[in-house]
């Protein structure tokens, strides 16, 4: 598929609810409202394709965007259009998809993680964090972790909402893996207070970090 039939496409896919339930939950205006599912199929059907996705990528459209997602080749990216990407998506569902398909898998992402963590852009520093939550979870080795903490308690009060989510991701997941530093972890999540009242559905866990915390650790149990 070339670009007019695929941009074409998507339009066609567009589901009126689901654009306003993006839209209530942080998009811009410029989507079709296209069901996740359905930009699953289309990216299977169109396989990988580098540059159609660039070309998507750029029309700034967020359901053009996260098919490109799934049909870039993360290794034809350079650092550089990465982090350019990372910056330029600022709905969090399509930045989520961008972390987990590509940041996620860059072989070199750690050389992302301190910087990007630190960086002034909004979506950069939700991304670092991200990076963060994650190498606490799985190979936390030659990280300090009490400063990590320490950044934590000093900055996420006055963190952008975008950053302010993966930053409590981190703490949670620092005290949920790492029980040597569960107390302060806890003790800061009450502290923050830092989406105490958030609203939840029934069944699922809330992302107040005391009580994301001790529900995970009960599980382990």
């Amino acid at each position: 598929m070339n670009f007019t039939e695929t941009l074409s496409t998507l339009q066609s896919l567009g589901d009126e609810k689901v654009r306003k339930q993006h839209i209530k939950n942080g998009a811009r205006e410029n989507l079709y409202g296209v069901k996740m599912g359905d930009i699953r199929l289309l990216a299977k059907k169109i396989k990988t394709d580098h540059n159609l996705a660039l070309e998507l990528w750029k029309t700034d459209n967020i359901d053009a965007r996260m098919l490109a997602i799934l049909i870039l080749n993360p290794k034809e990216l350079t650092a550089a259009e990465i982090e350019e990407m990372v910056s330029s998506e600022q709905f969090a569902w399509a930045a989520d998809w961008f972390y987990n398909y590509i940041v996620k898998e860059y072989p070199a992402k750690e050389e992302f993680r301190e910087k990007w963590m630190n960086s002034n852009d909004i979506m950069l520093a939700r991304a670092g964090w991200s990076l963060t939550a994650g190498r606490i979870t799985r190979n936390h080795e030659g990280m300090n972790i009490a400063a990590i903490l320490d950044k934590i308690e000093k900055e996420m009060p006055k963190a952008a909402k975008e950053t302010q989510w993966t930053m409590n991701t981190t703490l949670a997941q620092i005290g949920i893996n790492h029980p040597e530093y569960r107390e302060r972890a806890l003790a800061i999540g009450e502290k923050l207070g830092v989406f105490r009242d958030y609203p939840v559905s029934k069944g699922c866990t809330s992302p107040f970090a005391p009580i994301w915390i001790n529900e995970m650790v009960s599980r382990q149990k």
